[in-house]
């Protein structure tokens, strides 16, 4: 049996919204949702049609839509994503916009990004400034491969993949910069039981016991690792704003500041390590 493509969207929006019904027929039928919206009268043959409405079953139950397209656009980039890493989200583009302001456009820096996933920071990073040199680290093997795999479809070469826990992989180096989006979520926070957040990586989220572990870990870590004058950048919760600006001061960074997403949510804390 085939369908009209209008038909078959109008049947999806019993149970998902028109954006939703659209991503994923166009990502059944590689096409663009121009395509869906100029020619609404094409049929969907069955094999598409059949992969389309179990497509929006399982995101009636819930699933990601980057998880069942297998993709997300972050920055201006295209990435594979999969269950074994975190979707890059809008607010991150902020931190990765307030490392730019930091990294002479010709000057060849490293830059380390810390709890990779699916390289999305990092890969920004070495796009925008070609002539440094960036290593992004992951304790997972599983994000490291789509990472890498990224790295490869976006022909980034100025880039390097360290498998191990934040600076582990970094024993004796120094870095001028260093960026990471570590877990910062409560644990007990019932945001972990709601919409996208039930199939990421639990491991990648939240951060025992207080949400803070992760991130005291990288900014007591983060000064061994930093040249004179380095830059430390951590995403954090909307509600740790206070508690980072006061670990970061308390181990000594200078020029420590929180400052907020396009939401005006306090989302990204900075400092300088010593120079």
């Amino acid at each position: 049996m085939t369908i009209r493509i209008e038909e078959a969207l109008r049947e999806a929006q019993q149970v998902l919204d028109r954006i939703d019904a659209e991503i994923l027929l166009a990502h059944v039928l590689d096409c663009s949702r121009t395509h869906l919206r100029t020619w609404p009268e094409r049929e969907v043959s069955p094999e598409p049609l059949s992969n389309f409405q179990q497509l929006v079953v399982r995101r009636a139950a819930g699933e990601p839509i980057a998880y069942l397209t297998g993709t997300r656009e972050f920055w201006d980039m295209t990435l594979r994503v999969t269950p074994d890493t975190l979707i890059p989200r809008p607010e991150t583009e902020r931190l990765v916009e307030l490392a730019l302001e930091r990294i002479p456009a010709n000057t060849a820096w490293r830059i380390a990004d810390l709890g990779a996933g699916s390289g999305a920071i990092a890969l920004a990073l070495a796009r925008e400034r070609p002539k440094s040199h960036v290593i992004a680290t992951d304790v997972s093997p599983a994000a490291l491969a789509v990472a890498r795999d990224n790295a490869a479809r976006l022909n980034v070469t100025n880039i390097e993949f360290r498998l191990g826990r934040w600076f582990a992989p970094l024993e004796g180096e120094r870095f001028h910069l260093i960026a990471s989006n570590p877990p910062y979520v409560h644990p007990a926070d019932l945001h972990l039981a709601e919409g996208d957040l039930r199939f990421e990586p639990p491991t990648a989220l939240a951060s025992s016991p207080d949400g803070l572990a992760d991130i005291r870990e990288i900014i007591t870590g983060a000064h061994d690792h930093l040249h004179p004058g380095g830059w430390l950048l951590l995403e954090h919760g909307y509600d740790q704003g206070r508690a980072v600006e006061t670990l970061l001061r308390e181990e000594g960074y200078q020029a420590v500041e929180v400052v907020t997403d396009l939401g005006h949510r306090e989302r990204v804390g900075i400092g300088r390590w010593g120079g």
